[in-house]
C-alpha cells in the first residue's frame, strides 16, 4: 500500500477492463488526497479496447490531482507502464511511430499522458493484477460494475 502523508504525495490507483477486445469496457480510479481521504471515479464505453480504458482510468485519475503536484500512478498494465517510463519520449521522436515504424496506437490518449507529465511530477508503478492489491482489486471492480451498468448485464468476471 503506498502511504500518502498528509505532506506527501498523491496517489492514483487505476484499472481498465474489457468483454471482449474489442468490446464494451469500463475504467475505474481510486485517488488517494495527501489528506487521506479518496475519490472514486469510473465510466464506460461501449465499444473500446483494454488498452484505451487502462489508459482512460489513469487520465481520469490524474485529472482529481492540482498541478505541480507528486503523484505516484499504480498500475496492474505493464502497457501503461512501460509506454509512460520507456517508450513515450521515442514515439514521439520518431514522429509517433513505434520502433517497426507503425502508427502508436491510443496516440490521441498517450499524447494527454505526456501533457500530464508536463503538468505534474509524476512516478509510475507496475503492480501484479488480481493478486491481491486492494486498490487495484478495487479499480477492477469498478471498472466491471461500470461495463455492467453500460450494458445492462451482470458484472462480468475477469
Amino acid at each position: 500500500m503506498i502511504d500518502v502523508s498528509s505532506s506527501g504525495p498523491y496517489a492514483v490507483f487505476a484499472d481498465g477492463a474489457c468483454s471482449g477486445n474489442p468490446g464494451p469496457g469500463g475504467w475505474g480510479t481510486v485517488v488517494r488526497f495527501p489528506d487521506g481521504h479518496e475519490e472514486e471515479r469510473s465510466g464506460f464505453d461501449p465499444r473500446t479496447t483494454n488498452n484505451r480504458m487502462e489508459l482512460t482510468a489513469v487520465l481520469q485519475g490524474l485529472s482529481l490531482v492540482p498541478g505541480g503536484s507528486s503523484v505516484t500512478v499504480v498500475s496492474d498494465s505493464q502497457y501503461v507502464v512501460n509506454g509512460a517510463c520507456s517508450w513515450l519520449d521515442g514515439w514521439k521522436r520518431k514522429g509517433w511511430r513505434t520502433a517497426s515504424k507503425a502508427e502508436v496506437l491510443n496516440r490521441d490518449l498517450w499524447e494527454c499522458i505526456d501533457a500530464e507529465r508536463d503538468r505534474l511530477r509524476l512516478r509510475w508503478e507496475w503492480v501484479r493484477g488480481h493478486n491481491g492489491h486492494i486498490e487495484n482489486e478495487r479499480c477492477d471492480l469498478l471498472a466491471r460494475q461500470a461495463i455492467a451498468r453500460g450494458t445492462g448485464l451482470t458484472v462480468p468476471k475477469v
